[in-house]
């Protein structure tokens, strides 16, 4: 696996990789690094793109980052079909791994193998939406962040809109608001900025009552053809 190349500040040295607005003040050599710009360069410079190598470059925030990636895909506008299924599944047993205290992502070698899409449209939408995002995020209530208890409620959440969206009935597209509430949690995560957490948590919750709704209308037609 091929390291990924650290961003270089005009006039400066190598910078250090760090988390958008992580607190962490750059001076001499070191750069502050937006999120979506380490992003594209592990796009852009790895050669195999899978779970594992995002794993093993990202370190920490892995969880987060694994989660983004994951979702992003049924987060999508568009009626998936169950394709998404394997993402959804993966990203359940890793909101258990962070309920259980897990510090660091374990997978099977099969699934580490699994790549990531990081071509053509999806990844262009999910760079230029990330970007949108840091541009009106801040970091907000920091202090809740990076904890035991935060870690389990992140876990929790996640888990809860993976399987929503595993659960959402095929080709109807109601996959995507769950998806995309776990998406926004995951960034507001990585940004440690509480309101993209509240906002991700809303966003799951409508998508979860509409699968609800949605399912239950689809009872209903079954019983009145029986």
């Amino acid at each position: 696996m091929t390291s990924v190349p650290q961003l270089r500040g005009p006039g400066r040295g190598v910078g250090r990789r760090t988390c958008h607005r992580d607190g962490v003040v750059a001076s001499g050599d070191e750069i502050a690094v937006r999120l979506s710009d380490e992003l594209q360069v592990w796009i852009e410079h790895e050669q195999e793109t899978t779970l594992g190598s995002l794993i093993d470059v990202f370190g920490n925030r892995a969880f987060a980052l694994v989660f983004v990636m994951l979702l992003g895909v049924p987060a999508l506008p568009l009626p998936t079909g169950g394709a998404t299924h394997l993402f959804e599944i993966i990203a359940v047993l890793l909101a258990l791994q962070l309920v259980l205290g897990r510090d660091e992502i374990w997978l099977p070698d099969r699934w580490r193998r699994v790549r990531l899409a990081t071509e053509g449209r999806f990844v262009r939408g999910l760079l230029n939406a990330i970007r949108r995002l840091e541009r009106v995020s801040r970091p907000r209530a920091t202090f809740v962040f990076g904890h035991r208890l935060t870690n389990i409620v992140f876990g929790l959440v996640v888990g809860a809109g993976s399987t929503v969206a595993f659960l959402a009935p095929p080709f109807t597209g109601l996959d995507t608001l769950p998806a995309l509430g776990v998406v926004l949690v995951a960034l507001g995560v990585l940004l440690k900025d509480v309101l993209v957490v509240a906002a991700g948590i809303v966003v799951l919750a409508a998508g979860a009552v509409l699968v609800v709704v949605a399912g239950a209308a689809v009872i209903r037609a079954i019983d009145s053809l029986i």
